[in-house]
């Protein structure tokens, strides 16, 4: 009895001990509704692609006469002249 005792003891001191370490370990939700990061390589950033830059890539159709489409089934060329374009037209916040 005095053995089963020690060894259930030895147990929980265990998992007192390492619960902290499990729990600190434990990665946080991400939850600021960046869904997607997109790299722009000229000018060697990340830009979060959210509702914001959605409605700026629409301003940027718009301004160049083109036919909305989504900017992932647009042409490396026409990516690199968005952010060409983003550079020069930030958002004033």
């Amino acid at each position: 009895m005095r053995f089963a005792n020690r060894y259930i003891g030895s147990l929980l001191l265990a998992a007192a001990l390492t619960a902290p370490v499990a729990i600190m370990a434990a990665p946080a939700p991400n939850d600021d509704g960046v869904q997607v990061r997109v790299y722009d390589s000229r000018h060697k950033d990340y830009h979060n692609w959210d509702d914001r830059e959605n409605k700026s890539w629409g301003v940027y159709l718009n301004d160049n006469h083109r036919r909305p489409h989504e900017y992932s089934h647009s042409s490396k060329r026409e990516q690199n002249n968005y952010w060409n374009w983003r550079h020069a037209h930030p958002d004033n916040d």
